[in-house]
This record gives structure tokens, sequence and C-alpha cells, in this order.
């Protein structure tokens, strides 16, 4: 008799119905307000993919509008086991926001360089003689994250938030930012001739390699046009794809710069976020949706890099004070996780993508 394992119906059935969520909210960004309000929401959430970011934004609103949470915006969202190592519990009764985490393998090879070397352990096969072993993602599977405003227990730290006056730039982030793009080996300088510019707030030449600047904005435009400045450098070479798309490439680089801003408290409403509809439609091969998709996990992939290098006072990414994620991925990578349904949290608990 066969002893292959049997498709888990439930879990698939999860997965269609995150898909078709995701779906539905990506349909909703199809104009400039909703775009920077996404925007807006993954940047205080820039540990969790764009999808699951999404996923998260669109059922907490479902929850504040069915009165299941007090507040409209999320805070802090962790699994269940997260909250329990932090003193808390998720209250009685409160469900869970439905994520896409990954499912790893183990494969192993002797020979790491030769990408076709490299084969899948069974799940207690042990690796051969001079093997290697490294995880690697296989798939998808449900899980479930709760909001702070649905657990109760001790209280978690407070963490410095940065206080700006209207046209103020974050302390250090032009530094920061700055420092980067010296590191990417381009050259920055400031014009006050806007004429040089041909009317625009800032321009990065990359076969000069010279990144130039309005100095005659106020300290938190000239700091957004850097960021602005940066993502192209980090997005946007000679070489990629935006460079036959540059309406594709704005919208990209104004939103790393956007993102980059809330993290750190910068007032965005003066930002101008084109609409998006307009050049997701002019992609050829691919959807609207699926565009949408693609650009928002570069934006925030590029984002999370850039914050990561600064050493300015930024949010906390989603993530409870005091948790270490780090530690939880790499326990999380170690142990194999059964999905189960939504009435057993304690086994729900993954990283997210």
């Amino acid at each position: 008799m066969s002893t292959k394992p049997q498709p888990n119906h439930d879990r698939e059935a999860k997965l269609v119905e995150l898909h078709e969520h995701l779906v539905a909210s990506v349909e909703t960004l199809v104009t400039g307000d909703e775009w920077k309000r996404a925007l807006e929401f993954a940047a205080r959430f820039c540990t969790r993919s764009f999808n699951n970011t999404l996923l998260i934004w669109w059922q907490h609103e479902a929850a504040y509008r069915q009165g299941r949470v007090p507040n409209p915006m999320p805070t802090y969202v962790a699994g269940f086991k997260q909250w329990q190592a932090l003193g808390r519990r998720v209250i009685a009764g409160q469900r869970g926001y439905m994520i896409f985490a990954p499912l790893t393998a183990r494969f192993a090879t002797s020979a790491p360089m030769d990408a076709n070397s490299w084969r899948r352990l069974d799940r207690n096969e042990r690796p051969r003689a001079g093997e290697i072993v490294r995880p690697r993602m296989v798939g998808v599977r449900p899980a479930y994250v709760w909001d702070f405003s649905q657990t109760d227990g001790r209280p978690l730290p407070e963490l410095p938030r940065p206080s700006l006056l209207h046209g103020e730039a974050p302390p250090g982030l032009w530094d920061g930012l700055a420092a980067i793009v010296r590191d990417e080996s381009f050259s920055l300088s400031m014009v006050t001739d806007v004429s040089e510019l041909r009317g625009a707030n800032g321009v990065t030449d990359f076969r000069a390699r010279a990144v130039i600047v309005r100095d005659d904005m106020d300290a938190s435009a000239r700091v957004k046009t850097l960021a602005h400045e940066l993502a192209h450098i980090r997005m946007h070479g000679p070489e990629s794809d935006a460079s036959s798309h540059r309406g594709i490439g704005e919208v990209e680089a104004e939103s790393v710069a956007l993102m980059i801003g809330a993290a750190h408290g910068m007032d965005t409403s003066d930002y101008t976020i084109p609409y998006v509809s307009s050049w997701a439609n002019s992609v050829q091969g691919k959807t609207p949706t699926e565009v949408i998709q693609e650009t928002g996990e570069r934006v925030r992939r590029t984002a999370a890099a850039i914050l990561d290098q600064l050493p300015t006072t930024q949010g906390a990414g989603g993530d409870p004070p005091g948790l270490d994620r780090r530690e939880h991925i790499q326990r999380m990578s170690a142990t194999a996780v059964t999905a189960s349904s939504e009435r057993q949290p304690e086994q729900l608990e993954a990283r997210s993508l």
C-alpha cells in the first residue's frame, strides 16, 4: 500500500483564499492616493513581504469595521508563540490574520558551485560524507499573526519616535543617505540654479556616476530627493528593465523615498505618486496586478536594505519591541512546523515571506 502523503486540502483551500484576498487588495491600488497609503503602511511593516503587508492591512481594516479591534491601523504584529515569548497572550476569540509563510526543505551537495548538483533530502535523511546542507524554500503555507491590540499581558518597551517640525529632516538622515551614495561610487553635489537640472529636483547620471540635488529646497525635500536618487542607483542602472519603462522607474524611486521618509516619521502628505494604473497597464505580457505586486516587493526590498544601512532612529518595522526575529527565524528553519487550523494557533508559528 502506498505511503505517499495525501495533499492537505484544508491548507490548499486556505492558500486559495489568501490569493483571492491578495488580488482583491492589490486591485484597489489604482490611484496615487491608494498606492501612497499602501506604501506608508508597508513602511511600518518593512520586515514583512509586500504581499503579506497587504494581507495584514486588508484583514485589519475588516476587523476594525466589524468592531473586533479598537484602532484602524495595526501597531505590531507577531505569531502566537512570539507574543507568548514577550509575556503576552492572544485574547480568547481574536482571529489571527492569515499570511503566507514559507515551506522549506533541506538540500545537500558536495559541489555547491554547481547549481544542478543539489539534491533534496528526505525528512530523516542524513547528508553523505563531505556534503554541505542548506535550506531552500519549496512552497508556501498559511500561517497567522495577531496585532498588539488582540493581545494582553506584559507591557512592551517604548521605542524612541522621531518628532519633526514642518520642513525639517530627520537627524542624521541626509548624512546617512549621502554616505551610501558615496559607497556606491557616486559623487554627490548640490546646485542652486534649477535650470542646471532642467526643472528636476535631483538627477542621477550613471555615466558620470554623479548625483546632483537642488539646494534651494526645505531640508525634508532635499532628503526625500536624495532618497529618490539613491533608489535609482540601487534599482535602475542602464541594464535594468526600468530603463525601457521610465514611468515604472519614477514610481519605484519615489515609492522608496516615501517608505524611507515614513519610517523616520516624515510627513509624506505632499509627496507626488503617479497613478499606478497608467503604468501598470503599459507592461506587455503581465497583468496590472502582477506588475503592482512585483513593483511593491522590489520597492520594499530596496527600502528595507537602505534602512538597514542607516544609523538613524526609525520605527520598529512592525515587529514588537524585544522580539529577536533572527533568533526566531533560525529556530523555525531548524524545526519542522506543521500548519494546522486557526483553532490551534500554537502550531501556526512561522516567519513570513
